[in-house]
């Protein structure tokens, strides 16, 4: 006779008990980051410590305490990490100070071509632009170093982009190395951008009025889609958003990057792990290759208007200045906007954050006038 099995029906795996411990961790540090910062100012300047001056340049106050909590429980050493945990580091940096979502008219999940398949992308859509007219439109590929991020770690930004500027917005979840190293996350910028001007219809939007853009990892792809079209003939974006983007892997040797490589979130450390795992073993030879470092492309005229963001505390700040400079003398029209005391990746951080909401939505602002009709 066969013993009598015992209930399981209330036990969990131990892969799902670490997971819900883990959720239930991040809404704890969510909930505290978003109680502290939303304290008066003075209080976060309080907590927040003696103000931080670098380069004549004051690290905003939400910041500075934002960046003590961080070093509470800091993430493991770089160095140590496989991708696939920077991949579940940064969904959970990213869901603690996401904030609670914008409400828009609705979220669609949809695809668009890739170089190599079809892509899995997700559809914004601000009430201001539910109806059936043609919309104006933002192509959007997250940060993440070419290793990581994807569709959820950049909800936030979109929508609050869709809302802010009143345009759809499309996020594209493009291939990530190291299991597709460069070119291939450029290749399938490229043909979703592509992709979805020939489709604008299919998307409810102008196909007159699109625009590229990303931050970090997501705005050099940005950035080459739109060089590339330019230089291929089309079909091309009418306006860039390029949010601190990576420009130039060709060298260290600038001031943002010796002054806050150390402290300030994305480090060097992180830099050359990234460029790594997207490069791979040709690194020193793909990092001239202006598909990667488009500071370094031989002519820049005919890019489509761009709109450059950086952060005062960042060490990407200066290459993305510098190829504002670039557009700038090939006949480009181009804004730059630095946002002095902000630090890499606070386009992310809308829950927890007074100043990098407000520049979220500057640039949104930005964006609207770019893409009027």
């Amino acid at each position: 006779m066969r013993p009598t099995p015992k209930p399981i029906g209330r036990r969990r795996p131990a892969r799902l008990r670490a997971v819900r411990a883990q959720s239930i961790q991040d809404l704890i540090e969510s909930a505290a980051a978003r109680g502290l910062l939303g304290l008066p100012l003075g209080v976060v300047r309080a907590l927040a410590g003696a103000p931080l001056v670098r380069d004549g340049q004051t690290l905003d106050p939400e910041m500075q305490l934002l960046l003590r909590l961080e070093r509470l429980s800091p993430p493991p050493d770089i160095a140590s990490r496989l991708p696939p945990d920077a991949r579940a580091d940064l969904r959970r940096r990213s869901a603690v100070v996401a904030g609670p979502p914008i409400e828009l008219a609705r979220v669609e999940p949809t695809a668009v071509a890739g170089a190599a398949g079809e892509l899995a992308a997700r559809l914004y859509v601000p009430r201001e632009r539910s109806g059936a007219e043609p919309s104006p439109l933002l192509v959007h590929f997250h940060g993440g170093g070419w290793v990581a991020g994807d569709l959820d770690t950049h909800e936030a930004t979109c929508r609050a982009l869709a809302s802010g500027a009143g345009v759809r917005v499309l996020s594209v979840d493009y291939r990530l190395a190291p299991e597709h190293p460069f070119p291939a996350a450029v290749l399938d910028a490229r043909a979703a951008l592509a992709d979805a001007i020939a489709r604008a219809g299919d998307f409810g939007a102008d196909p007159a009025r699109i625009a590229v853009g990303g931050d970090s990892a997501g705005g050099n792809l940005a950035t080459v889609a739109a060089w590339q079209a330019a230089r291929d003939g089309g079909p091309a974006p009418a306006f860039q958003l390029l949010v601190y983007p990576a420009t130039d892997f060709s060298t260290e040797d600038r001031p943002s990057y010796r002054m806050f490589g150390e402290g300030f979130f994305l480090t060097g450390r992180d830099i050359h792990w990234y460029r790594g795992h997207y490069l791979g073993e040709r690194e020193a030879e793909l990092a001239l290759d202006a598909r990667a470092s488009p500071l370094l492309a031989d002519d820049l005229t005919g890019v489509a208007p761009a709109h450059v963001v950086t952060a005062g505390f960042d060490p990407l700040r200066d290459e993305g200045e510098a190829y504002a400079a670039r557009l700038r003398a090939a006949g480009v029209a181009v804004t730059l906007r630095r946002h002095p005391g902000l630090i890499h990746g606070f386009a992310n951080a809308l829950g927890t954050g007074r100043a990098s909401r407000a520049a979220v939505f500057e640039m949104a602002g930005v964006l609207r006038r770019a893409l009027a009709p």
